[in-house]
């Protein structure tokens, strides 16, 4: 990731600031977003989102190039660990499609929280099938590469100068999974089973991919991990929008 100086007490406390801003903002950012605008108006909302998404993913690159003026190395993409993150993106989305069909739909479970999320997909203008796999494409592969930089690449990686590796990987897949409750929570109840068990869900995901990412140092297999995943979750959300359309 970087050539990084001796460290001292006072550059690790300056380090510890800036992991801790970075597990935080994106919590932050999608209370703002999602809960505090929830009520105002789609355009308010999506400037809020925009702007904090480039301050997110801006944050990295500014804090080891210009802040800590250590030596830039983008992310590696080998092909060490594609197959492995490949085969568990698949194995998430098998278990994940049978779990919704064979029990969590027929069981109702996503019955009060369809209501919301069809509201929420038609304010942001998706009201298509078209549209919607735009935005499917545009999430499962271009935000799930920049959450996998942001993530992995920093905040584990950064994580990793100041604590053990199980230690980064369980404060990493922590923060990873902190602002998916935000959203799972407004669906689904504040510490009812279904967030529960979608946020550990999440957590799990960010453990697979940061030890993936530990063991091979490349981001293709834990994005190609990632982008499946975030393409299954968005096959089940077409089934739950598409009848308003």
């Amino acid at each position: 990731m970087t050539t990084s100086p001796q460290q001292t007490p006072s550059s690790l406390r300056t380090e510890a600031a800036a992991i801790i801003f970075a597990l935080s903002f994106p919590t932050l950012l999608t209370w703002v977003y999602f809960i505090l605008l929830a009520d105002q108006a789609p355009a308010l909302q999506q400037s809020a989102y925009s702007i904090g998404k480039v301050i997110q993913f801006g944050f990295p690159v500014a804090w080891v190039w210009l802040i800590r003026r250590e030596q830039l190395r983008l992310p590696k993409f080998r092909a060490d660990g594609l197959l492995f993150g490949g085969l568990i993106g698949v194995a998430i989305i098998s278990a994940s499609l049978v779990t919704y069909w064979l029990v969590l739909n027929p069981m109702g479970v996503f019955d009060s929280a369809s209501e919301m999320i069809q509201l929420r997909v038609a304010a942001a203008g998706i009201n298509s099938p078209v549209k919607y796999a735009a935005l499917s494409l545009f999430y499962s592969i271009c935000h799930s590469l920049l959450e996998e930089y942001y993530w992995r690449w920093f905040v584990f990686a950064r994580l990793q100068i100041l604590t053990t590796l199980p230690k980064a990987i369980a404060i990493s897949s922590l923060g990873f999974m902190a602002h998916h409750v935000v959203v799972l929570s407004h669906y689904f109840g504040g510490l009812s089973f279904l967030s529960c068990f979608f946020s550990l869900g999440v957590a799990v995901g960010g453990v697979i991919w940061a030890w993936l990412y530990a063991r091979t140092r490349s981001l293709l297999g834990p994005w190609l991990s990632h982008a499946l995943v975030d393409a299954g979750i968005f096959l089940i959300g077409f089934e739950i929008v598409r009848s308003a359309w």
